[in-house]
Parts: structure tokens; sequence; C-alpha cells
């Protein structure tokens, strides 16, 4: 797998994302606080997104920003792993976290077709306390059925599957490659 080194919100950051992912805001509005690539060979999406800083304790905030992801679906999510993570690029004293989270659609979703089996979620929330921001990073993951062999994916035996150890490599890659390049992005204390 190649990767290519993306500018994020104008320069400000950058990061090196597989080279056959794509800027959606090519062909769709995007909000200003949020950058999204999507798989040109496949359904995996990759999320930046700039909110305020929730004022909660670092775990608390990681799932609620989850929820604030899944919405209505809160209670056909699972949560599997949760990990504190290090940016390799960014100062050493930063917080932050990773989750690994399954969300299956509701009956209604279902009843609508076209749903996935369920979405695979590996999110990656970064802490900037003194810019009173929070960045969350979300790899989205769906399974749709046909497109996956079930017998490969079981979260609670540890299986993840090939979408998914794909997701995990990008989201390490994000790890060691995402850095900020302009703070004065941020609302500075």
């Amino acid at each position: 797998m190649s990767f290519n080194t993306v500018e994020l919100y104008g320069g400000a950051m950058t990061v090196e994302l597989p080279s056959n992912f794509s800027d959606v805001s090519n062909i769709r509005q995007i909000p200003d606080n949020q950058e999204v690539y999507l798989d040109n060979d496949g359904l995996t999406s990759i999320v930046f997104d700039i909110l305020e800083r929730v004022d909660k304790p670092d775990l608390d905030a990681l799932r609620y920003h989850l929820e604030d992801i899944v919405e209505d679906d809160v209670d056909a999510t699972k949560l599997w792993t949760s990990n504190s993570a290090v940016f390799s690029k960014l100062p050493s004293q930063t917080t932050a976290y990773t989750i690994f989270a399954t969300n299956t659609p509701s009956a209604e979703a279902v009843a609508r077709g076209k749903a996935p089996d369920f979405t695979g979620i590996l999110l990656t929330l970064i802490r900037l306390e003194r810019q009173q921001t929070d960045l969350v990073i979300c790899v989205n993951v769906p399974h749709v059925g046909g497109e996956y062999n079930k017998d490969e994916v079981d979260p609670s035996a540890g299986k993840q599957g090939p979408l998914l150890d794909a997701a995990t490599s990008f989201r390490d890659r994000i790890l060691q490659t995402f850095e900020i390049k302009d703070w004065d992005l941020f609302v500075q204390e």
C-alpha cells in the first residue's frame, strides 16, 4: 500500500493517507471544520474533525464523541477496545486515545436496503487543552454483506478481517505522520 502526504485545513496540518483515497470536498460540500477522504476502491472513509473541547474527563470525552458520531444508533454500538495513543509528530505532552467500536444499523435502515451488516469505527481523539479543541479522527469501515467473508470477522475473538486490518494500518500511519504545522488555526488560551 502506498501513501501520499496530504495537506489538511489549507496546509495547517499534514498527514500521510493511502494513495487510493480521495478528498470528498471535490465532489460534495464538507463543513469547514472537517476533512473527509474516501477509498476509491471501497467504502472506507477517514474523517478529520476539529471540535470544541468537551469539558469531560478524557475517556468520557472519547465516548461522547463516539456517541455524537453514531447519533441515534448508540444502543447498537459496541465498544471493543480503548487505549492511549501516541502521535510521533505532536508534542510529547499531547493527550490522545483510540477506540475500536462496531455499529450495527437499525432495523429501519436495514429495511430501507443497502445498509451494511455493521460498520467498524476506529476513532482517535487528540485533546488540545490550551487550544480548547478536540481533534477527532475517525476511520469508518462499512461491512456490506457479500463484500467480505463473515468467517474472518469476529471482534469478540480478536478477528478483524482484511478490511479492519487495513483500516488499523491506516490509523497507525496517521499516528506516525499527523502533524500540526500552524497552531494559529486554533483558539489560543
